[in-house]
């Protein structure tokens, strides 16, 4: 099937009791068994939610995998991927990550007995040179909030020479723009809450596996753990997804423009979207991907002029997330790279005067004439 067909029809089958095309919501805590050791494959709502599964198996016909699942959140995602590494294993980290992946690795998995190393990924060959030996290897790309491009394919190859695990965090493209799994990689993580649900009114992340093994590893913590997707934001999701084919060609389309306004205002002194063709990663990005996405990240040199911009929009909402069907615009410093310090952020370009949107689907002029009033005002 097509990928918009397996948008909307992927996991899900018209209810058996009633017909209902839409998947329904599955609201229960338990289910009643017909006898001991007798039941028709549910038992209790953690461990097995039929909403929830119709998501799963959706994502991973998405995203080309075995299988899926879905936890509360993308931190609570990534969080279960990490539980495939050992203490005492080593991870490597593509060193421009969101702010809340990099506090997982510096405060809590370091106080499990898991290392972390963080590198630039965008460069293949010099990790594979510096990083020496690890259990996993875990990137972006494109990096929030900086745009760098990584070659997953390369990087696939650095990791299996180590027999390690390949993660990438797909959260800014979808599956709609690039699949990690088909370039080589063994798990794809999103925030569902992002591009995938595409409104802005769930929270909730999933695990994409390629084997079986992994498989079997995920399903295992997902009940164990306990930090599961509710029915009713499993449903969100599979709402979301029945337009992700619809929505991010506009989301798409918004962005270069927005992108190439932003490139010519005076005022901004860089603009980080790997659709123009001096962008480092351009020509990777053409590769490994379908399209460039609507996130963007551009300079405006010191935090004053950055408040002044992102005091005066209206339209462009200022907001934490991305991936909604209105424009988000934020300030990675103060927010979703706040727990970096100043030096950490100094050291990677993340300055006071960056700020990252979110283009959304709303009329192009109209986006563009609320950032121009707001450059007006700088």
């Amino acid at each position: 099937m097509g990928f918009a067909t397996d948008c909307i029809h992927a996991g899900q089958e018209p209810d058996p009791a009633t017909g209902a095309i839409i998947t329904p919501i599955f609201q229960t805590s338990t289910y009643v068994q017909e006898g001991l050791g007798r039941h028709k494959g549910y038992e209790y709502a953690r461990t097995q939610n039929p909403t929830r599964r119709a998501l799963e198996k959706n994502l991973a016909a998405l995203e080309g995998g075995t299988d899926a699942y879905c936890f509360a959140s993308g931190m609570a995602a990534t969080q279960a991927v990490l539980a495939l590494v050992e203490a005492g294993q080593r991870v490597v980290v593509s060193d421009n990550v969101y702010g809340g992946t990099h506090r997982l690795f510096t405060k809590v998995l370091s106080r499990c007995g898991i290392a972390s190393s963080f590198l630039d990924a965008s460069d293949a060959r010099a990790l594979d040179a510096e990083a020496g030996e690890f259990a996993m290897l875990w990137i972006e790309t494109p990096t929030n909030p900086l745009m760098k491009i990584c070659d997953i394919a390369a990087l696939a190859e650095v990791a299996r020479k180590r027999r390690a695990i390949l993660a990438v965090d797909n959260t800014f493209l979808s599956p709609f723009l690039q699949r990690p799994l088909a370039l080589g990689a063994d798990v794809v993580v999103h925030s569902t809450t992002k591009f995938l649900n595409g409104h802005s009114d769930s929270v909730g992340g999933v695990a994409v596996v390629r084997s079986a093994a992994h498989a079997d590893a995920l399903r295992f913590y997902q009940n164990a753990a306990g930090a599961i997707l509710s029915p009713f934001d499993a449903w969100l999701v599979l709402r979301g997804t029945k337009t992700l084919a619809l929505r991010m060609p506009r989301h798409e389309e918004n962005g270069r423009t927005v992108a190439e306004f932003l490139r010519a205002q005076k005022k901004v002194r860089k603009v980080y979207w790997p659709g123009f063709p001096d962008h480092p990663g351009h020509e990777l990005q053409r590769r490994q991907a379908s399209g460039f996405g609507s996130m963007i990240t551009f300079d405006l040199g010191e935090r004053e002029a950055a408040r002044r911009l992102l005091d005066t929009v209206r339209l462009c909402s200022l907001a934490e997330s991305l991936g909604g069907i209105e424009t988000l615009i934020s300030h990675p410093a103060t927010m979703t790279h706040a727990g970096y310090t100043q030096a950490e952020r100094d050291a990677l370009g993340i300055s006071d005067g960056l700020v990252r949107i979110s283009v959304g689907c709303e009329d192009a002029e109209d986006i563009l004439a609320d950032l121009q009033r707001a450059l007006d005002a700088v």
